[in-house]
């Protein structure tokens, strides 16, 4: 998430995370459409939309507006808005919207303020709501108080230092402050005066940064690999960093998934060779302009080789209890994790979907050695399990291979952990288009996976050297719109080997284009976006989509607009647009009340590359910030 707005100072990402190879021969377009054209659906009972009918083809017979309406299964009923690049909120009639918490707003009594000039110093931030705020949950405490947790997942450099000519960090309360903007909010919000608004020196609040008390658990714990002069047993870190999307378990807890950890590591030496095991990473010898090796030895890895081994995980956290240490889950496996999408097997084994967001890499899932006890301890059961790559065959079908030491070449279980990525190619996984969130069916034993975009498809291999041509969940080289896939688990059992897959929207932009960049037949001229990101369900089933793509408005993504958020019916296959977000922001993170009648969903970034004042207006500072949205009639919104 977010590679386009990080500042690489004449490095682009791409040079950072993959090796320039020759391009492998492409696979033709229409031999992959033909096979995905042939397959029978698999989803039984869709009014309109087979399996077949999601996947595109030339010529495509595009729904018209009445047509779509009349298609939606109605749980959700709203009048879809159309595209926009107001610098503002738009969301249907019907509808009001009010701010939460934005970057800076103080958490306790004694914090300041946010100052538009200055931006706030590191004290201030680490009392404050963090920059960047993306996946999120609620959580509910046994007096009925609601709690949000939430991951402050980067800082925007230009923004938070842009009182400075550099508008970089230039001392060492600067990268203070850039730490305490990463990490994880925890606070308490009351709607008892009708609005809500963040409580105050509540018992919960809290911030979780670059600089806090992890506990490293599961297989890697202790290994060699994670080692250092600062912790010679590898069990404890600090800090949890660029934290994207997240999850939520059965117990209760809270899961911030480490994404794009490798842009804060430098060497001293700029001309130091790079162990290839950092490249298939992407760790260089110089940061992303964070210059947090130049004031802490831990992210400089000539100084602390092993420090970039220790981050790219998920943590648990536990919002109720102020006092917990974090805990780096290991056994989930280190890359550029998206989200966790927690869900139970038959037999309560815990199951966690994985997507690595990076061009080229893997769609995991985990299963759980113990299982899940509704009234029981379930405080290690993510500290051992199983981890899988999924495959992804041609005609429908698909399998999760297991990552162990036979299948993979590696010595343990540990060094599976924390070499994930070699393991998954090592195992022969399908290689996709940076798969971003996986969104598991409340109401049946289905999952999606929403895949953002892949400019390398068909052009070039990951680092790791993998296979990048078209293939069937990903079918167009220079893949620039993205798409969402679906399947559903063999036996209605998401803790099977197998399973049945389609594709539930290709996106695109038939106002443009004809054929495959048109998009499948459930996007019109008057639902269209790009770079699907942040999908999650709601109570009733229904699929919300939320985007971090272009919105130049021009060229290909004519008539896109701003980011914005939709809503999908897995019935029918048709999409309609909810929500359109200010000037260069994503839309990312979604979460509700416990009664369902306010939706929490995330604004990031606006004002990203500086043609944003939202939301406090001219003259003011372009502020993430997490908004809430309730039908003015006060009934349930999902």
């Amino acid at each position: 998430m977010n590679k386009k707005n990080i500042e690489l100072h004449n490095l682009s990402i791409d040079e950072y995370d993959e090796i320039n190879n020759p391009p492998p021969s492409e696979v033709e377009f229409d031999i992959i459409l033909k096979k995905a054209m042939s397959r029978r659906s698999f989803i039984k009972g869709s009014a309109m939309f087979g399996a077949s009918a999601f996947v595109l083809g030339s010529g495509l017979n595009m729904l018209s507006t009445s047509d779509a309406e009349a298609a939606f299964s109605g749980l959700i009923d709203f009048k879809p808005i159309k595209a926009n690049t107001t610098d503002d909120i738009t969301i249907p009639n019907g509808f009001n919207w009010e701010i939460v918490a934005k970057w800076g707003d103080p958490l306790y009594s004694k914090g300041k303020w946010f100052d538009h000039f200055t931006r706030g110093d590191g004290e201030s931030q680490e009392l404050s709501f963090g920059d960047n705020n993306d996946g999120m949950d609620t959580f509910t405490t046994k007096e009925g108080k609601t709690i949000i947790a939430v991951n402050n997942e980067y800082v925007n450099r230009s923004i938070i230092y842009g009182n400075r000519r550099t508008k970089l960090p230039e001392n060492e309360d600067d990268v203070r402050k850039g730490k305490a903007g990463h990490g994880v909010s925890i606070f308490e919000i009351s709607n008892e005066n009708g609005k809500w608004e963040i409580v105050k020196d509540s018992m919960y609040n809290r911030r979780i940064t670059a600089e806090s008390l992890m506990e490293i658990t599961g297989p890697a714990r202790g290994h060699s690999l994670l080692k250092t002069i600062s912790d010679p047993t590898g069990t404890k870190s600090l800090g949890t960093w660029n934290n994207c999307g997240n999850g939520k378990t059965p117990w209760g807890t809270y899961l911030a998934c480490e994404e794009n950890f490798n842009g804060y590591f430098s060497n001293t030496d700029p001309d130091a060779e790079v162990p290839l095991e950092f490249k298939r990473y992407g760790i260089s010898t110089k940061d992303w302009g964070y210059a947090w090796g130049k004031y802490d030895n831990r992210f400089s890895w000539d100084l602390e080789p092993n420090e970039p081994n220790r981050a790219g995980y998920v943590v648990e956290i536990d919002p109720l209890n102020p006092s917990s240490t974090p805990k780096k889950r290991t056994a989930l496996g280190r890359f550029k994790h998206e989200n966790a999408e927690v869900v139970l097997g038959k037999n309560n084994e815990v199951i966690v979907y994985l997507g690595d967001d990076e061009r080229g890499e893997y769609l995991y899932k985990f299963i759980s050695s113990k299982k899940y006890s509704k009234n029981g301890d379930n405080s290690k059961v993510l500290e051992d399990g199983d981890l899988f790559v999924a495959k992804f065959d041609d005609n429908g079908k698909g399998k999760w291979l297991p990552l162990t030491p036979e299948t993979t070449g590696m010595k343990s279980k540990a060094e599976i952990a924390i070499h994930t990525r070699i393991a998954a190619s090592a195992a022969g996984g399908t290689t996709m288009d940076r798969p971003e969130w996986v969104a598991a069916n409340p109401l049946k034993a289905e999952a999606y996976v929403a895949l953002t975009n892949n400019k390398n498809r068909g052009k070039k291999p990951n680092a790791g050297g993998d296979d990048t041509s078209v293939n069937g969940p990903n079918p167009r080289i220079n893949n620039q719109y993205g798409q969402i896939i679906r399947w559903t688990a063999d036996r209605g059992d998401h803790a099977s080997s197998n399973f049945k897959w389609d594709i539930f929207v290709l996106v695109g932009n038939p106002a443009v284009h004809k054929g495959p960049n048109a998009g499948s037949k459930n996007i019109t001229k008057e639902n269209m976006f790009n770079a699907p990101d942040g999908i999650k369900f709601d109570s009733k089933g229904g699929l919300w989509i939320q985007t971090d793509g272009k919105y130049s408005n021009s060229g290909d993504f004519a008539g896109m607009g701003n980011n914005q958020m939709l809503y999908g019916d897995p019935k029918t296959g048709e999409i309609k647009r909810f929500l359109v977000g200010p000037n260069e922001a994503e839309v990312t993170g979604l979460t509700w009340s416990k009664d369902y009648k306010t939706m929490f969903v995330g604004i990031q970034h606006p004002g990203e590359k500086g043609n944003s004042t939202w939301p406090d207006g001219p003259g003011t500072a372009p502020r993430s910030s997490i908004i809430a949205i309730r039908k003015n009639d006060g009934s349930r919104i999902g």
